[in-house]
């Protein structure tokens, strides 16, 4: 038995392997090796530690986090290769030559590995693409996870984690959902029977997106006619979303709400039809079912009551209460064409209220403007508890505080049954008042009218009202003017 640990140390400590003048044996190799390895997983837990402890701290986004995670572990793992190897006494530029050829037979041999690798590093340092990013390459979709030196991870909407080569990303198209900011557009094609009004289904779109929590309401939804179809009409709802990783799910609850929209509105989407042509359809018809006086009486009766329950007021009624009709009956939009309604319905969308719903509170933030198209309304103090006007039909409300930028100065509520409202957003408001300057002027008359109120807020004083008997309506066109820049006419 001594025998043999003698050999076996002889083995391990007999000199094998001579560098730049220092040998080496098994058992140092092995040292060196262990160490190296070492050094791979101390360097590993000092740049996680720092990732973690420091990175996380800073605030610093996920994707430059893993970037500088990468760059301190390879950073580290080099330095202590060098520091090990200098220490076991290798004179490193001796190596010089050697790491030269075995380089090229490396360079040959493993081409794919070689450019992954630099591929790894163009992705980390560049940053086109980061950890956290939702990507599309090809027909994969996903999160990326994690990206090394070799591969990168991406984590799929089915929860599969694929490991993509590098070299991938760098030779073709990779789209970036959240490059430059997380914001992202989504296509919804939609397809319409070619006798539908292009109105309603305008409205049922808009509506279908506005409905839909994640979708934002700045930029606006839209609505493109893309082409007329060999069956149908073709139709694109876009909308904006700042989450790209929710893009299919935020996809599939609009179509879903398309579909209700469509079935309540009547809107039909056409199947693949064909014709076919009967030369002589009464044989035809003898042939399949002979005459039968009793059967065409009642089909007759029946066909009369189909038509009588079409024309019907019952049904007519959705017609009459189309937002086209609603928004007609309103004396500054009466003359509007119909591609002038489009652009109308484009930037607000009607809202229906029951009796005694509050619209909106006093103290609550200034966010839209409120155009009654059927219905009346009560405006109150909550603070003095006191009514302040009642409004019906063709009024407005909500333009004091969006002009002043404060919370609201009264609470609104509906008094009839269905109170039906217009309601625009801030940000869509400029672009309202510019087509439509008869509604701007409008309200520069009805606000200026309400003297008590601007001058209750701060806005006016007693002075400037007795000064001149236009004082308030001046002071409401130059705030239009410099808020939304429509180029109100002034005063006499």
């Amino acid at each position: 038995m001594d025998v043999l640990l003698t050999n076996l140390y002889a083995i391990f400590t007999a000199q094998i392997l001579d560098i730049g003048g220092t040998k080496f044996s098994i058992a140092t190799i092995s040292s060196l090796l262990g160490l190296i390895v070492l050094a791979f997983f101390v360097s590993r837990i000092i740049s996680e530690i720092i990732r973690r402890s420091l990175l996380t701290k800073l605030r610093i986004n996920r994707g430059l986090q893993e970037a500088i995670t990468v760059f301190i572990k390879y950073l580290l793992i080099t330095l202590s290769s060098v520091i090990i190897l200098q220490t076991a006494g290798i004179d490193l530029s001796s190596l010089a030559v050697i790491a030269g050829v075995v380089g090229i037979g490396i360079g040959f041999g493993l081409q794919n590995i070689a450019s992954n690798f630099i591929s790894g590093l163009v992705l980390l340092f560049e940053q086109t693409i980061k950890v956290g990013d939702y990507v599309e390459i090809g027909e994969l979709k996903g999160t990326i996870e994690k990206i090394s030196i070799r591969s990168t991870i991406i984590r799929t909407e089915d929860d599969l984690f694929v490991i993509v080569p590098n070299q991938r990303f760098i030779e073709n198209n990779t789209v970036n959902w959240s490059y430059a900011g997380h914001t992202c557009r989504i296509h919804i094609p939609v397809s319409v029977a070619y006798d539908t009004d292009l109105l309603v289904l305008t409205e049922a779109l808009l509506t279908s997106a506005r409905h839909e929590p994640r979708v934002l309401s700045n930029p606006p939804p839209e609505v493109w006619f893309l082409a007329f179809g060999r069956e149908s009409l073709e139709f694109e709802l876009l909308v904006w979303i700042d989450d790209p990783d929710a893009n299919e799910p935020i996809r599939s609850s609009i179509n879903f709400r398309i579909a209700y929209e469509f079935r309540s509105r009547g809107i039909r989407i056409p199947f693949p039809t064909r014709e076919i042509i009967l030369h002589n359809p009464e044989a035809m018809r003898q042939i399949i079912a002979p005459p039968n006086p009793e059967e065409d009486r009642d089909q007759q009766l029946q066909n009369t009551k189909q038509k009588n329950s079409v024309l019907s007021p019952a049904s007519n009624e959705i017609s009459t209460k189309s937002l086209r009709d609603l928004l007609r009956k309103i004396s500054y939009f009466e003359r509007c064409t119909e591609l002038e309604l489009f652009a109308l319905i484009a930037r607000g969308y009607r809202k229906h209220f029951d009796i005694s719903e509050i619209i909106c509170r006093e103290n609550d933030p200034s966010e839209e403007f409120y155009i009654i198209l059927s219905g009346v309304v009560e405006i109150f103090s909550e603070k003095n508890n006191q009514a302040i006007a009642t409004l019906s039909e063709g009024e407005f409300f909500g333009e004091i505080s969006l002009l002043i930028g404060m919370p609201r100065t009264a609470t609104v509520r509906a008094l009839t049954v269905d109170t039906v409202l217009f309601v625009v957003e801030r940000q869509q408001l400029q672009k309202l008042l510019s087509e439509h300057k008869e509604l701007g002027e409008q309200i520069a008359l009805k606000l200026s009218e309400r003297q008590q109120v601007l001058i209750s807020l701060g806005l006016l004083n007693e002075e400037e009202l007795q000064r001149s008997q236009y004082a308030a309506l001046s002071w409401v066109r130059d705030r239009l003017n410099n808020i939304f820049g429509i180029n109100l006419g002034k005063n006499p």
